[in-house]
């Protein structure tokens, strides 16, 4: 089937959205929470097949300096195909004009991101709402 991509919010299902992130699984998030986050991101991609959202990702960007890669999802039937790698290439290639892309991933899925060109940093530091649950699933460390 054909895939349609798409960088625009105005007819997004937030619901559709909020329920492929927990199928994906990237967490349980609100599709208030999402429309927030989607709205205030200046790059985004949205991938559907037969009209059924299937894939996603998003970059927070300030234009000139910082893009920030995060939320890449995909339904469970439509991972190991590539769809990944196609819409984090799109959304680097959105964020070309910045001096600095960066990407935040869950633990486990680096040697992926590594493929695509990232690195790791030895700088990059985080407070979480829930800094004992970032602890237990391995985004942060005690050192």
């Amino acid at each position: 089937m054909p895939l349609i991509w798409s960088h625009s919010i105005d007819s997004l299902d937030w619901d559709e959205l909020a329920a492929l992130y927990s199928a994906a699984p990237l967490g349980n998030k609100t599709p208030a929470e999402l429309k927030t986050a989607f709205t205030n991101s200046m790059f985004r991609c949205f991938v559907y097949e037969e009209g059924k959202l299937v894939g996603v990702g998003r970059a927070l960007a300030d234009g000139v300096d910082c893009s920030y890669i995060c939320d890449v999802a995909l339904l469970p039937s439509h991972q190991g195909l590539g769809l990944g790698k196609q819409i984090v290439s799109n959304l680097v290639r959105l964020s070309s004009a910045h001096k600095k892309i960066i990407l935040y991933s869950v633990p486990g899925r680096e040697p992926f991101y590594k493929k695509l060109g990232f690195k790791r940093m030895s700088t990059a530091m985080a407070i979480f709402e829930n800094q004992g649950d970032a602890l237990e699933r391995g985004y942060v460390n005690e050192t």
